[in-house]
């Protein structure tokens, strides 16, 4: 009898400078044998990466009001930390010291265009899944403490070294730290330790420990992934069934019999609330995925974009349109389209706009829309077009340059 050839195991680091993807193998194949299943280091995924932002940028920004950031300063002798949130006082980098902190701002892809064009190159994801890209810069030895992320993450080396520990063993320890801010883990042992250069990335999904330091001042790209937990899709949920619910849909006995025990719940009383509640659910496959597409295109967003408070006639816009004037996508704008049982609904920051699945799928992926993109809407996409500009959705810029 011929011995079974065992398959050998996959690698957890590979380099991509010979192939044509920066995963370094088909998305197909990456989807299949790494995605929420084991973390993978990709040497060369970017090749000779030259980031387009430098420490500076992000020091400006933390100290703007409506920045997510934070400045994580690490003491090696007492292993404490301490966390600062934006804004953050100016006069406080340059007493910042020459090693053991991080700066670290997220949604920097709403801020920087060359940072949002990034995102193109893992158009082999969902991009309603695509949470931000949050840019982080260390100092020597700067980093945030051995943690876990409840996301996947793409971890790109833009400048500078840094080096990365991971445990991808079986059943990790998982128990915080009672003692800092931050959600540090109590115990960490690392299984691979690996130093990355610019260009490379490493990508970890859900739940594996993981600690980085820098090696020198280094610049790191983190791609994060939206996802919501479920306490978080049933609240949202829940509230949304309780608003839509008819004052008159209550709990109901009409097959009531005599009680034997009058302050007894019994089985009959809660068949009763099971039934009350079945009521509520959304059994309408367009209702749910209406509610499901309003919530991802607001999930976890610190900026809402807002009506012009000087909008111009719709039939201004379309002239401008047609004589070279663009609609921009305001960069905080969420959109996500789906097929519903006729045509399909566009969502865009938890509007819902009924319209043709050419014109959802269109709109979806276009960061601006000009007057051929316009023109070859139908009546209802270009309805939906003018009701996303007066909602702040598009911001209308005229060929001249205003």
């Amino acid at each position: 009898m011929t011995p079974k050839r065992r398959t050998p195991p996959l690698p957890f680091e590979i380099d991509a400078a010979a192939g044509p993807h920066p995963l370094g193998m088909t998305p197909a194949a990456f989807l299949r044998d790494y995605w929420q299943k084991r973390p993978l280091l990709i040497r060369n995924a970017f090749p000779g990466y030259v980031s387009p932002l430098q420490p500076e940028d992000l020091a400006g920004l933390a100290c703007e009001d409506g920045v997510l950031a934070r400045l994580i300063e690490h003491d090696r002798a007492t292993d404490g930390w301490r966390v600062r949130s934006a804004p953050i006082p100016e006069d406080v980098f340059p007493a910042l010291p020459d090693r053991d902190w991080t700066l670290l701002v997220q949604d920097m892809d709403k801020w920087d265009a060359d940072l949002r064009a990034l995102l193109d190159r893992f158009d082999f994801l969902p991009r309603w899944r695509i949470d931000d890209v949050m840019v982080s810069f260390a100092a020597t030895g700067g980093s945030v403490g051995a943690h876990i992320d409840q996301y996947d993450v793409f971890l790109l080396q833009a400048q500078g070294h840094r080096r990365w520990m991971i445990d991808a063993g079986p059943n990790p320890p998982l128990g915080f730290r009672p003692d800092v801010e931050l959600k540090l883990l109590r115990e960490f042992h690392a299984t691979h330790d690996w130093v990355l250069g610019p260009g490379d990335l490493l990508y970890l999904p859900p739940g594996v420990p993981h600690h980085g330091v820098a090696e020198d001042p280094c610049l790191t790209f983190s791609v994060g992934m939206r996802a919501p937990s479920a306490a978080e899709l049933l609240g949202d949920f829940v509230d949304t069934l309780a608003a839509d619910a008819p004052d008159a849909l209550r709990y109901l006995d009409p097959d009531l019999q005599p009680a034997s025990d009058p302050y007894e719940i019994d089985g009959e009383a809660m068949r009763r609330v099971v039934e009350a509640l079945n009521a509520l659910r959304m059994r309408d496959p367009d209702k749910l995925g209406d509610w499901f597409g309003s919530f991802i295109t607001q999930y976890r967003s610190a900026v809402e974009p807002a009506a012009d408070e000087a909008a111009r006639p719709r039939i201004e816009v379309e002239w401008d349109l047609a004589h070279g004037a663009t609609l921009a996508r305001h960069p905080w704008s969420r959109m996500a389209w789906r097929r519903a049982a006729k045509g399909a609904r566009l969502y865009a920051g938890g509007q819902v706009h009924v319209l043709p699945a050419r014109d959802a799928a269109r709109l979806a992926a276009a960061d601006a829309v000009g007057g051929g993109l316009y023109e070859g809407l139908s009546q209802a996409g270009r309805d939906a077009v003018i009701a996303l500009l007066e909602s702040g959705h598009y911001q209308l810029q005229l060929d001249d340059g205003e």
